[in-house]
């Protein structure tokens, strides 16, 4: 999995893309917490959920059917969550934890498709240095895996953030 700090990354690039008149502020702040959730499954650990379970990490959590059912969760009870624009994002938001935990070249991969398909996946190519959990993420591989993902992830969305803004800002042509 990439680093926490890095999934929220995805959401908020996309958010300064698309611009505040279509995804505000605090949406994003909720699309960034969304994009974390995922991760929460760990916790079952603690109960005797092995990690290959259905609900074990990366499973039923990383899946693109829990996304768009916890975004249509939170457009039940927030009413800033019911524009098609705010839905279509938060839902995105938390799917690209998923997706980007199967660029990643370690774990099981992610459970994208269930219900329907219990099988872990891994996208084509696999770039993103898995992060270690715990003291270990202050270690070499520790720095191995920011570095990846400064590659792969961070500055792929600097450069998604900025085109988007640079799109919004820009001056028309004169006739």
């Amino acid at each position: 999995m990439p680093t926490i700090m890095t999934h929220a990354i995805v959401p908020l690039a996309l958010a300064a893309a698309a611009g505040p008149s279509r995804i505000a502020p605090k949406v994003a702040l909720v699309g960034a917490g969304l994009a974390m959730l995922p991760d929460a499954d760990v916790i079952g650990f603690a109960f005797g959920i092995e990690y290959a379970d259905p609900w074990g990490h990366r499973g039923a959590t990383h899946s693109l059917v829990f996304a768009t059912l916890t975004a249509a969760g939170i457009a039940l009870v927030w009413k800033r969550a019911r524009s098609l624009w705010a839905f279509f994002f938060l839902a995105l938001a938390m799917a690209s934890h998923g997706l980007l935990d199967t660029f990643t070249d370690g774990g099981l991969g992610a459970a994208l498709w269930w219900p329907f398909d219990n099988a872990r996946v891994f996208a084509p190519v696999t770039p993103v240095r898995v992060s270690p959990i715990g003291a270990d993420f202050f270690s070499a591989r520790g720095l191995e895996t920011l570095l990846s993902e400064l590659v792969w992830i961070w500055l792929p969305c600097a450069v998604l953030a900025f085109a988007g803004w640079r799109l919004r800002h820009a001056t028309p042509p004169r006739p």
